[in-house]
């Protein structure tokens, strides 16, 4: 068998001509440069943001269907989901950045946000997707790289992160032929002796989109600084 797969015939990387791609959190950071990417890949991108001046400027550049909304309003996530006009290929879940108080300053209404934002939501996702992602496409959760050891003020984050790592596995199973992938970023730079940047995080996005064999996984991409002691 491990001969069979060596020798085989890498394929060209898929492009994303016909696809519909959804960002929810599209308008900066990690969604934006994933949305610029698959746009470029030749896909039709639907972008959704909480604030509406970066999300059009996002939209115009992109050509790109907007809608501009907190996604942890659940009840307006549904309505956004119910109102979509047809059938999506590949949808990606970002979020606002973790909360990491030290145990003195850990405040329950800065907690619930973030439990809102970083495990509710992809569930709730997931639940009003799943009959509208074309079989094999893919649904995509981003988490942060802290749950791998122990680091001062990152507890709550780190069992977040801990349970979307299940959730997106079980997930899987439940929602299957949609696959269901998480990536975990992380700073690095050591020991790949560069910082990662959002253009590494939505190439590996982009490529868990077109990559069909993929489902259930958790992705670290933090240059390897996991593995080294802190």
């Amino acid at each position: 068998m491990a001969a069979s797969i060596n020798s085989a015939p890498v394929p060209p990387e898929p492009d994303l001509r016909g696809q519909t791609v959804v960002v929810i959190g599209g308008s900066s950071g990690i969604g934006l440069e994933t949305a610029r990417l698959a746009r470029a890949r030749g896909a039709d991108m639907i972008l959704t943001a909480r604030n509406p001046d970066r999300l059009h400027r996002a939209g115009i550049e992109l050509g790109a269907s907007i809608a501009a909304f907190d996604a942890t309003d659940f009840g307006r996530l549904g309505r956004f989901f119910d109102a979509m006009p047809g059938p999506i290929d590949d949808l990606l879940v970002t979020g606002p950045g973790p909360y990491h108080p030290p145990l003195t300053g850990f405040g329950l209404d800065a907690a619930h946000r973030d439990l809102d934002a970083h495990l509710l939501l992809p569930l709730q996702v997931a639940r009003n997707v799943a009959s509208k992602v074309r079989p094999g496409g893919a649904l995509l959760f981003m988490g942060g790289a802290c749950s791998r050891r122990a680091t001062t003020g990152v507890a709550f984050t780190a069992a977040l992160t801990a349970a979307l790592s299940v959730v997106t596995r079980d997930l899987a199973l439940e929602i299957a032929p949609v696959r269901v992938n998480m990536i975990t970023a992380g700073a690095g730079p050591l020991p790949a002796d560069r910082a990662v940047r959002t253009a590494d995080i939505a190439t590996l996005a982009v490529h868990l989109m077109t990559n069909s064999a993929v489902t259930g996984a958790t992705f670290d991409i933090d240059g390897g600084q996991w593995l080294v002691a802190g």
